[in-house]
């Protein structure tokens, strides 16, 4: 059985129901959103220990994890013979071999005393659909985390201020959004010291504003996108925060002028004649990120592109002590550039 991490309580409320409580032999949660994955794991434990499985057993998957010992695990009677939670932690996903084998086993012979727990990364299609997993799926419940995209925030925010009783504007959500952006537990946190500021009721953005820290989380990937994206106002934001985290200038530049020079290749062969979607087949761009390197590709010219590589140049240089200037605002002058936004320098350039 799947589900989403939304629709763990009701799966308990089903068994509830029964006239037997009860709960799955098998849950398999998989994801790299780090908050999620706690919260999917923390109800299934909660739910666990209210049936009596009172002791745990953390195995953790490492390089010479002897498979064995689940076995081992599942056929031992615990301390005083009381119920439990195995466990078993698999950051990477892989199981190989040896691991299919024994959680193939484990699921057609579940231990009658204990329920298993496995926790991994994010695991991709070829993993899903392997014989471990459907091996678990048949018997327990596979709970797949996905990260929330920056537009689903709000709502995301929303809903779990409305769990506590709190009735947030549509300014206070997206108030909150932006200045916890893609960072979950930072949001989490914050909607609890708000419900302890002011409890249930109605929440606007002023009470947002005077209570919250800018707490978001920002990465050169993140940055790269966003400006791809076009979006120039969320693209300095992001470079503030970079900045702001002591993240180093030559990390991001490479970031960018990795973007840079691939869309500078693209720009070429597009100039030349060849369709865009041939050009960005050749050069693997993938799907999802097709709509993001088209975008960037029709808002500037091969000029634009090719002035942005020497523009990078020049940042280099100033990092390097070569030049005279400062990095970050040449940095953010270049971000925007991608972004669309046009500066007299620029225009010089691109003549």
């Amino acid at each position: 059985m799947k589900l989403k991490p939304d629709q763990i309580k009701s799966h308990f409320a089903g068994y509830r129901a029964s006239a037997t409580p009860s709960m799955a032999p098998v849950y398999l949660v998989s994801g790299d959103e780090p908050f999620q994955v706690g919260v999917a794991c923390g109800a299934i434990r909660t739910r666990a220990r209210e049936l009596g499985y009172a002791g745990r057993e953390v195995m953790y998957v490492e390089t010479g994890f002897d498979w064995d010992a689940l076995h081992a695990a599942a056929n031992s009677l615990s301390l005083f013979s009381e119920r439990r939670i195995i466990e078993l932690r698999l950051p990477t996903g892989k199981a190989g071999d040896a691991g299919s084998k024994a959680l193939v086993e484990y699921a057609q012979r579940p231990a009658d005393d204990a329920v298993l727990l496995v926790i991994t990364g994010k695991l991709d299609k070829a993993v899903m659909s392997s014989k471990w997993v459907g091996a678990l799926d048949k018997v327990g419940v596979v709970v797949q985390v996905w990260p929330v995209e920056v537009r689903q925030l709000p709502g995301w925010i929303t809903q779990r201020m409305r769990a506590k009783g709190m009735q947030p504007d549509a300014e206070a959500a997206a108030l909150l959004a932006e200045r916890v952006e893609g960072n979950l537990l930072a949001a989490a946190q914050e909607i609890e010291k708000l419900f302890l500021l002011h409890g249930a009721g109605q929440i606007n953005a002023r009470a947002i504003a005077a209570a919250v820290v800018d707490s978001a989380r920002f990465d050169v990937y993140g940055l790269v996108d966003s400006a791809l994206a076009g979006d120039a106002t969320r693209t300095a934001r992001m470079l503030q925060g970079l900045h702001g985290e002591g993240v180093e200038p030559v990390l991001v530049l490479w970031a960018l002028v990795r973007e840079i020079r691939s869309l500078a290749e693209m720009a070429y062969e597009v100039h030349a004649g060849t369709a865009m979607d041939q050009v960005m087949a050749a050069h693997r761009v993938w799907d999802a990120r097709k709509p993001l390197v088209k975008s960037g590709l029709k808002r500037n010219t091969l000029t634009q592109w090719q002035a942005m590589l020497r523009h990078a140049g020049q940042i280099d240089r100033i990092i390097k002590g070569v030049m005279p200037g400062n990095a970050w605002d040449e940095i953010l002058q270049l971000a925007l550039l991608m972004a669309g936004a046009r500066f007299r320098a620029d225009s010089t350039a691109a003549r």
